[in-house]
């Protein structure tokens, strides 16, 4: 990851401390006496900054250095926010401060290469690679350029062995040097991907909770719907039979008492049948509905149901050439007990044909009457269409409705086999 830092305020802490460590060491040397030398030491206009004779008593000057390391080090306490220009004036500062501390101190020069350490720390924080590789490679110049103007202020005094080990001394510190460079840029990289992958992650995570907030939502309201439709699959059927034996039986009770008494009882199982509907529907319909028998015989149960309550035994034809998936058989078994419903409540028919079949990958229901039929603009907006198109659509099949006015009515029901096998 090769995002900048957002932050105003320093983001690891525990870097910051180690900056500070560096810089105390940094500063610790500046009372330190330097180790004994084995060369004499050189006249006062060859010092560090002797390359200028109107700076030669520059190395007088330690409180200057001591004030430009100590605003080095209260600038890691915020860093620049997303502003281009400021993150360039703040890493120009802190150059300036450097330069500072090398040029008016000799003793803090010996460790201010830690400083450019510190620099390309600071600058993982607040640019992007690009600015990252642009400040390490001008530390690393910077820091060659210092070393050569050493070297030349040291070969006024030094023999030609000694030029020759001092080249070499160099020429290994500076690759030492430029390794580290190299090293924190890429621990830095590092560390700063693993963080941005961290905060993703945080994000992702909140993403996904929301989310499954959401679905949860979603599965809780379908399952209200389901449980609608199984009530009014259910329950609904049976209290329509039971409204038109009571009715039949109200006709019936002074002229045929005998027939009535029999309609009566129709009703009573029919009540006693509604009854352990809602009990189920309270239970969320977790029982299978039909009750551990076949399909077949499920719908030779509702038939006998729909003659007894209607006086109309339906013409059905059912061929299943392989058993089908609980899901399916209960499918259509609440469509085929839905059909019957609507026919005894709206359609006046006098004939009911049902056929089921299934073929290679496909298996098809037609129910069909010869009722008064309906309106397909006005009328497909129940409940109970909608309960048979919604599990037809469960199942990936299709669900179509043939009807008008005086031609009665029929549904035909088609789901793939192949998908769920």
């Amino acid at each position: 990851m090769n995002r900048q830092i957002q932050n105003n305020k320093h983001p690891f802490p525990s870097l910051l401390y180690l900056e500070w460590t560096l810089l105390a060491i940094t500063a610790l040397t500046a009372v330190i006496p330097p180790p004994l030398r084995q060369f004499r030491p050189k006249p006062p206009e060859l010092s560090i900054c002797g390359v200028f004779p109107e700076l030669s008593a520059c190395s007088i000057l330690p409180e200057l250095s001591i004030c430009s390391l100590i605003i080095f080090a209260l600038m890691g306490l915020r860093l620049p926010r997303s502003n281009q220009i400021n993150k360039v004036i703040y890493i120009t500062v802190e150059i300036l401060l450097i330069l500072t501390t090398g040029l008016f101190g000799e003793r803090f020069a010996r460790l201010f290469p830690f400083l450019y350490i510190i620099l390309v720390t600071r600058s993982c924080l607040i640019f992007q690679l690009p600015g990252r590789l642009f400040v390490t490679t001008l530390s690393f110049s910077l820091f060659l350029l210092t070393t050569q103007l050493k070297y030349q202020l040291f070969n006024f005094q030094a023999s030609p062995q000694v030029q020759e080990r001092y080249r070499f001394l160099i020429l290994n510190s500076s690759l030492v040097f430029g390794l580290s460079l190299v090293f924190v840029l890429l621990m830095m990289n590092a560390v700063l991907s693993e963080r941005h992958s961290r905060e993703k992650l945080a994000i992702a995570n909140e993403k996904l909770r929301q989310y499954a907030m959401r679905i949860e939502n979603q599965a809780t309201l379908e399952e209200r719907n389901r449980i609608a439709r199984e009530i009014h699959d259910s329950l609904g059927h049976s209290l329509t039979a039971l409204n038109l034996q009571l009715e039949t039986a109200l006709k019936l009770w002074q002229s045929n008492p005998g027939k009535a008494e029999t309609f009566l009882a129709t009703a009573k199982e029919l009540g006693s049948k509604a009854l352990k509907d809602v009990r189920q529907s309270v239970s969320t319909m977790r029982s299978n509905p039909l009750q551990e028998q076949s399909l077949e015989r499920a719908i030779a149960s509702l038939s006998e149901n729909f003659y007894r309550s209607n006086g109309i035994l339906p013409i059905y034809q059912i061929n299943l050439e392989y058993s089908l998936p609980p899901e399916i058989n209960t499918a259509i078994y609440r469509i085929t007990q839905e059909s019957l419903t609507n026919i005894s409540k709206y359609a006046d028919a006098t004939e009911v044909k049902l056929e089921l079949t299934t073929t290679k990958g496909n298996l098809r229901l037609t129910i069909q009457d010869n009722g008064k039929g309906f309106d397909l603009g006005q009328n497909t907006t129940g409940f109970g269409l909608h309960s048979m198109r919604d599990r037809t659509l469960a199942l990936g099949g299709n669900f179509n409705i043939n009807s008008a006015l005086g031609s009665g009515c029929k549904i035909t029901v088609n789901i793939p086999l192949a998908r769920l096998t």
